[in-house]
Formats: C-alpha cells, sequence, structure tokens
C-alpha cells in the first residue's frame, strides 16, 4: 500500500486555502491559538569558547538543563562548513523524485530506520505536517548503510564527518552534565551506554503548509533520548513551552541546540528536566532540522544513578530496558 507523503500533500495544495482534515489540530493544539505571539524565547546561550574554564560551563549547563532542559551553544567546534553540507545533502535527498526516495522507505521490518512519515500513535488519529528520514551514525556496529541515501552521491561523506565532530562535542557536554550532578566526569557517559550509546539521525522536512495556525509539524512531547543535539535551518519552527504558553525558540546562526531527553531525567532522577517542545510550520518556506538522538543501547537498564537517591530523594523513576521504554512511549502506555 502506498503511503502519502506530506511532501506531495504539499505539492498539490500549494494555491488552496485548506489542508487535509487529518493535519488540523484540535483547537487547544493549533498554534495560531496556543503561541505566545510577538514574543521570541531566548533560552540559554552557552559560549563553549568564551567561558573562562570548566567550571564556568558546567555551571550554566546544569543550570539550563535544571530549569529549562534546552540551551544552544555557541563555538561548539563544529565549523559551519561541515554543518552547511549536512545541510546541503539532506536538502539535495528531500529535492530528489519520489520514487528515488522511497527506495529507501521504512519497512515493518526496518524498525525506525529509514524514509518516512508517521512515527507514533497519535491521539485522535491527527498527523503532522512532515516526511522524515532516520538512520543511525554511531558506532559502526549499529549503522546499516541500506537507510542511507545513496544519492546525492556526497550524503555519506558529509554525514560521516558530521558525526566524528558531533562525538567530540557530545563527549564534553556529557562530561560537563555529569559533573553537574556532583557525578565522576564519565558516570553519565557509562549510565546512559558508554561507547556502545547510539547516535540516531533523524532529518525532519516541514514542506510549506497553506494553514500553519492549523497544522503541527511534530506534536507536543518530550524525547525519548538521552540526549538530542539538533541543527535547525533559518525557517523558524520550534516552540517550548513555558509558563502555561508556547513559545518561539529564537534561531542563532550555526549554534546546536540541546534538549535534555527522557533518559537523561531519568538517570538524574529529576535534577535534569527534559524538555516540552513542539514544532510549527511555515506557509511559504520549508523548514528542514537535523536532530542526532543519542540513546541507550535497546536492551540497556535505565533508572537513577544510585548515588543521587537517598531517603530524603527516593527514585522517582522505574529502572527498564530502553527498548521496554520507547515501546511504552511510543504506545501511549503508562511508564
Amino acid at each position: 500500500m502506498e503511503v502519502e507523503r506530506v511532501q506531495s500533500i504539499a505539492s498539490l495544495a500549494k494555491h488552496a486555502d485548506t489542508i487535509p482534515s487529518d493535519y488540523i489540530r484540535s483547537e487547544n493544539e493549533q498554534p495560531a491559538a496556543t503561541t505566545a505571539h510577538g514574543v521570541v524565547l531566548e533560552v540559554p546561550v552557552i559560549d563553549l569558547g568564551g567561558a573562562s574554564n570548566d567550571e564556568e560551563i558546567v555551571r550554566l549547563i546544569s543550570e539550563a538543563s535544571r530549569d529549562w532542559g534546552i540551551f544552544q551553544v555557541v563555538n561548539h567546534g563544529i565549523s559551519g562548513e561541515v554543518i552547511s553540507k549536512l545541510q546541503k545533502v539532506g536538502r539535495e535527498f528531500f529535492d530528489l523524485p519520489k520514487e528515488e526516495k522511497e527506495k529507501i522507505a521504512k519497512t515493518s521490518e526496518s524498525g525506525i530506520e529509514g524514509y518516512g512519515t508517521t512515527l507514533q500513535k497519535e491521539i485522535e488519529g491527527k498527523k503532522g505536517w512532515v516526511d522524515h528520514l532516520f538512520h543511525k551514525i554511531w558506532p559502526p556496529a549499529a549503522i546499516n548503510y541500506k537507510f542511507w541515501p545513496k544519492n546525492p552521491p556526497s550524503y555519506r561523506e558529509a554525514n560521516e564527518e558530521y558525526a566524528q565532530r558531533l562525538r567530540e562535542v557530545s563527549d564534553k557536554l556529557i562530561r560537563w552534565l555529569s559533573v553537574g550532578l556532583e557525578l565522576e566526569e564519565q558516570e553519565l557517559k557509562v549510565a546512559m551506554g558508554g561507547d556502545d550509546t547510539i547516535y540516531l539521525m533523524k532529518i525532519n522536512y516541514y514542506p510549506p503548509c497553506p494553514r500553519p495556525d492549523l497544522a503541527l509539524g511534530v506534536v507536543a512531547h518530550t524525547d525519548m533520548s538521552a540526549l538530542t543535539i539538533l541543527v535547525p535551518n533559518e525557517v523558524q519552527g520550534l516552540q517550548v513551552f513555558r509558563d502555561n504558553r508556547w513559545y518561539d525558540v529564537k534561531y542563532i546562526p550555526n549554534a546546536l541546540i540541546i534538549h535534555v531527553g527522557d533518559q537523561i531525567e531519568i538517570l538524574s532522577n529529576g535534577k535534569y528536566k527534559a524538555v516540552f517542545h513542539r514544532t510549527t510550520v511555515n506557509k511559504d518556506q520549508t523548514r528542514m532540522s537535523w536532530p542526532v538522538f543519542l540513546e541507550p543501547p535497546p536492551e540497556h537498564e535505565v533508572g537513577p544513578i544510585p548515588k543521587l537517591i537517598s531517603e530524603e530523594n527516593p527514585a522517582k523513576y522505574k529502572t527498564k530496558k530502553y527498548r521496554d521504554y520507547v515501546y511504552c512511549k511510543l504506545n501511549k502506555l503508562p511508564q
């Protein structure tokens, strides 16, 4: 059965003033009614090259992770050129004819990886105005190149170069997050899965939408991952829930956006908060983003780190295999 892609619907709806009813959110979700207009949220921005010492960076990252669950980093060490190449090959993939993209479409056997549209059960059967591509970029044993586009030809090189640089940044971030919890530098990394931690690339493609006031790209959620490191394009779309309103997050060129995910909230026993966020769409422009999710291996057990539990501060979360956590979350079952 052929899957309907949002990109195809968008090209048909280009000159219309309507969208299929499946994409119209309920009133309490519609961006026009629920966004704080005229305000751009300035989430913490941390200059990784500008702080005088690690102590200062640890303090800033720890505060942002406790209070916000999201922050942006600049001077992170990944060159603008590496990021531009990543974005260029991603755009080129989504510009290919549909038949070419369908060559790496998800199947019931492929799990999360591949080109696709739907991701999880949605309330009332509503759909997000987005297509996506998932594939693992690290560690080597987890990579299946079957889900990496062969076209454009430079796709693999651009992604491998980005993955290499990204790992250098993520190792530092996890180390600083660990120290911020008064743990040893490597403790959080080990608790997340150590060198077996999986880096899952996702490209989100949000085509222009005739009714951005009624649709969402990705519905409100927290990330299942431990940590998410995201590159956006310049089209506004990321929103964060704060003080009972939805706010646009300010776009900063060449910044990386860091989301605390569910697994770090669990490991920290709630000291760090997973950020509740969603994505809006644009009437005239295509928005794209490149999140990489750092995930524990499927069989790895995740629960509050024992050092962070005490009589005064008992465990707030169950310990379970990451695979089981994912199953419950995607199927809207209690954890």
